[in-house]
């Protein structure tokens, strides 16, 4: 049955609390935190951006502070029912320990006498919550004091939980001064972790960085790492189960109002926002902020891109070795990889995956290798946009882009081939440096570039049983099997492309199917020629 109105949505809202009491959907994680709390003690989680990580600290935070009331059935002040939640249900005890929080996920931790600034704050609070002398002893023997002073008070252990431990190593890379003072504090700030473990009830650390990688926690090697563990791949985002029951009402109301039915709406949602897998068993988890900005809107977008990732992302290429899509879509990574320690970006296959643009595809045990690509259509298509914007960064290239952007537009609705092959002399002419390889494989990765920043459906080196076609462009009207040579004419393009039956996979669609084929100049750094015959 469809409903009526929209629900609240915690788009930007990471406090239990808030969520339950003010009547936001929660889509119930505490089967997973009641297995955690009960089974082990300190953990890492690796999760990308806004997946739901500090939300996840803060459910811990009001499980260890006993606010049972919040996992209770209840109706809220404005009159919405909050249904009672898993662990409600089961025999913990809902004692109240001391909890210890570090949040540092904030946006403006720039320095190191910000970071410094930032654990003396915290740190005082606790030190005037527990009653323990203020002190300029090392933050270490701070925490030290505060984790005695807090169990004895209290009579309970103590736990200790921490938010997006690597924010600022990752905005420092490249930077090895600042990237050895923030190790140096961190190591200082945590060493009781490991120390002081008989005083602790329960540890939980999360980051983007698996904590080996930044050499932070490398004295605190209990910590029990869950970011790859089956058992735990849908702590954080939203999985196909918990879509098609928790979440079904919203589907059906954002297919009503888009003129879907739930099928429909539901693949929708799943080819823009679904796809990413933190495991061996490729659960398929869907991005939550996409996928609860688009429930708040009624609109498909690029919500995950349009949230400060663009710049990022951008500030990341600049430090990497040269990428084109076609070097990070579907690459095998060693499990090894993973576990590297980096003060860079050298290393830019697990820094792709651990940052949300990269997923895990297919594993292959007998190598110990993961597969990588991108997730769903929103992050392959921001991914390309930035990649383009990075290796074009001219004034000419973006009113290039835009004018092929156009050109395409008309090519896919109304099947405009010389129109669309003149729009895109145009673009390589006004965009020289990107013209800077003198290689097929450059010119055709652009195109593909191109391409996937629009959303085209668009295939790259599509493999048949000879060999691999340069691009597949699947449009409404058409599969347009493209080949590009580099110094040599369409008509050996289109032999290629007969030769080795490029086409022959799409003999039983019922769309036309043309050949193409582009010849690059390298003096003139442009297409010269081109050819196109109809299967």
């Amino acid at each position: 049955m469809v409903v009526s109105a929209r629900r609240k949505y915690p788009v930007g809202i990471q406090s239990f609390e808030s969520i339950r009491t003010e009547g936001y959907v929660y889509v119930d994680k505490t089967a997973l935190v009641f297995k955690m709390i009960t089974e082990g003690k300190p953990y890492f989680l690796s999760r990308p951006r806004r997946f739901g990580k500090s939300l996840l600290v803060s459910t811990l935070a009001a499980v260890f502070e006993g606010r049972r009331d919040l996992f209770e059935a209840f109706t809220t002040d404005d009159g919405i029912e909050q249904p009672q939640l898993f662990i409600a249900r089961t025999n913990w005890k809902w004692e109240r320990y001391p909890v210890l929080r570090f949040d540092f996920s904030a946006s403006n931790l720039t320095s190191i006498e910000k970071l410094d600034e930032l654990i003396n704050y915290i740190l005082c609070g606790f030190e005037q919550q527990y009653d323990v002398a203020a002190s300029e002893a090392s933050f270490s023997l701070r925490m030290t004091k505060i984790i005695h002073a807090a169990e004895r008070q209290t009579g309970k252990k103590v736990v200790v939980l921490v938010d997006e431990y690597d924010n600022m190593m990752l905005h420092s890379l490249g930077d090895a001064e600042k990237q050895a003072l923030v190790r140096e504090r961190f190591q200082d700030l945590f060493a009781p972790l490991k120390s002081e473990d008989a005083h602790l009830q329960f540890v939980f650390i999360t980051g983007i960085s698996k904590f080996s990688q930044m050499g932070i926690f490398s004295r605190l090697n209990q910590l029990e790492n869950i970011s790859m563990q089956a058992a735990y791949e849908t702590i954080c985002g939203i999985s196909e189960e918990e879509m098609t029951t928790a979440l079904r009402p919203d589907i059906e109301l954002m297919a009503d109002n888009n003129g879907l039915d739930y099928d429909q709406m539901l693949a929708v949602l799943k080819y823009n926002y679904d796809g990413y897998h933190f495991g061996r068993g490729k659960t398929d988890i869907y991005n939550p902020f996409s996928l609860f900005k688009a429930f708040k809107s009624g609109e498909v977008s690029d919500y995950w891109f349009e949230s400060g990732t663009t710049r990022a992302l951008i500030d990341m290429l600049a430090q990497m070795p040269r990428l084109d899509v076609t070097d990070v879509d579907g690459t095998p990574c060693m499990a090894e990889d993973f576990d590297q320690p980096f003060d860079s970006y050298e290393q830019p296959l697990p820094v792709l995956y651990q940052s949300g643009y990269l997923t895990i595809k297919d594993y292959r045990p007998s190598r110990d290798q993961y597969v990588l690509g991108f997730p769903n259509e929103e992050v392959r298509k921001g991914f390309a946009l930035c990649l383009y914007r990075y290796v074009t960064n001219t004034q000419a290239g973006n009113r290039n882009r835009s004018v092929f952007q156009n050109a395409y537009l008309d090519f896919r609705d109304d099947g405009n081939l010389p129109a669309f092959i003149e729009a895109l002399k145009v673009f390589f002419a006004g965009v020289p440096y990107m013209l800077d390889d003198k290689n097929e494989h450059h010119f055709h990765a652009m195109l593909y570039t191109l391409f996937i920043s629009f959303g085209a459906d668009v295939v790259a080196e599509d493999l048949s049983s000879k060999g691999r076609a340069d691009l597949t462009l699947k449009m409404p009207k058409g599969i347009y099997v493209i080949e590009l040579k580099y110094d040599a004419t369409p008509d050996a393009a289109l032999r290629q492309i007969d030769e080795r039956g490029y086409a022959r996979k799409y003999a039983m669609d019922d769309r036309p199917i043309i050949k193409v084929g582009l010849s690059f100049s390298p003096e003139e750094r442009n297409i010269t020629e081109w050819k196109s015959e109809e299967v």
